[in-house]
């Protein structure tokens, strides 16, 4: 469940792209669809809302939002380029004109060196625009890195 905060950070981002006009997609690694639900919990979120990809395995990375294998192989799917191709595919993918993507890992296992468990990486792509990356290492469990993912890439989205 995630906290009411960010159901707040939710509700106003939504609001200001609809006031804008604008639409959003989402594609999620590490947070399974988080992102995607903590909007669409949101009554109304459907004006803005357009798609959600969940993309937690390399191929359906590659596949669904066009990540490259090569860019895979040479950075791994937590990674900088990864969550930047991540967004721009979605952005792509669903026609939108914002994407926010995720791409980490959230423990208790999967930690490489260089690679701690908490370590996200956060992409927003703006139609017609540079897409930023956010690198974060986040504390706690489970459970709290993937919501602290999920209101870190709200933030990222108001700008």
């Amino acid at each position: 469940m995630l906290p009411e905060t960010t159901l707040d950070q939710a509700r106003d981002l939504l609001a200001a792209l609809e006031a804008q006009s604008l639409t959003l997609a989402t594609a999620e690694s590490c947070t399974g669809g988080l992102i995607a639900a903590a909007l669409t919990a949101i009554a109304g979120s459907s004006s803005v809302v357009m798609a959600g990809f969940v993309t937690y395995s390399n191929d359906a990375k590659m596949r669904m939002v066009g990540v490259g294998a090569d860019t895979l192989a040479a950075h791994g799917a937590v990674s900088e380029p990864v969550a930047r191709e991540m967004a721009e595919g979605a952005l792509r993918a669903a026609q939108v004109d914002i994407a926010l993507s995720c791409t980490g890992i959230a423990g208790p296992g999967g930690a490489t060196p260089g690679k701690p468990v908490g370590l996200v990486f956060i992409g927003c792509a703006r139609r017609g625009g540079a897409t930023a990356v956010e690198r974060h290492v986040f504390p706690g469990d489970r459970t709290a890195v993937r919501a602290a993912t999920v209101a870190a890439a709200l933030r990222l989205a108001q700008g």
